[in-house]
């Protein structure tokens, strides 16, 4: 990391904060939250918003993770796409659906998918992620498309992880941090 992963030594956390992201993450920290716990609101904000971005919404978690991991690919948020890819598996993705991915990334993700590996949705979502995160502007065509298959509720939702995603992205590369068990760059 760019900065000295933190320690309550050198900052002092309340102690209500550092249980609820240890709590969040199963009883250990990860690089992210030894980043994040340099400041007391951004910590505080991000542990609630992020657990309601990840595990609170009733939107396909296989669709947002796929969007996700769109985001992280794009970026070269390393990190992002080392912890959500397992995510995107575990929530009923395939590893031929991820190959897919990464094949897509390579070229123009931001002009209509085509794999033979991902189903029409998936392709759409694809599109969408690649279209916030290098436009940022969404064609209205890939929206109607959208619009068609999801309720208000899901683009709302579709939406809210493929941008907080792509602001977690940002974070993580602005400040090298790494996946845990690797070398620092």
């Amino acid at each position: 990391m760019r900065i000295p992963a933190w320690t309550p030594e050198q900052k002092h956390q309340p102690q209500d904060l550092v249980d609820a992201i240890l709590a969040r993450r199963g009883g250990e920290f990860i690089n992210l939250d030894l980043a994040l716990l340099w400041s007391e609101p951004v910590a505080r904000g991000w542990n609630v918003y992020l657990k309601n971005i990840r595990t609170g919404l009733p939107t396909s978690r296989r669709l947002c993770e796929l969007g996700i991991c769109t985001v992280a690919l794009l970026t070269g948020a390393q990190y992002e796409y080392h912890h959500h890819a397992p995510d995107f598996l575990t929530a009923g993705g395939t590893q031929a659906e991820l190959d897919a991915l990464n094949r897509i990334v390579q070229g123009d993700a931001c002009q209509p998918v085509v794999d033979a590996a991902l189903g029409d949705i998936e392709r759409l979502v694809v599109q969408y992620a690649a279209q916030m995160t290098r436009k940022v502007t969404v064609e209205d065509g890939l929206f109607a498309a959208l619009k068609a298959r999801f309720t208000n509720t899901e683009l709302v939702e579709l939406t809210a992880a493929i941008a907080t995603y792509n602001m977690v992205a940002r974070f993580l590369v602005a400040l090298h941090v790494s996946p845990e068990g690797e070398t620092p760059r």
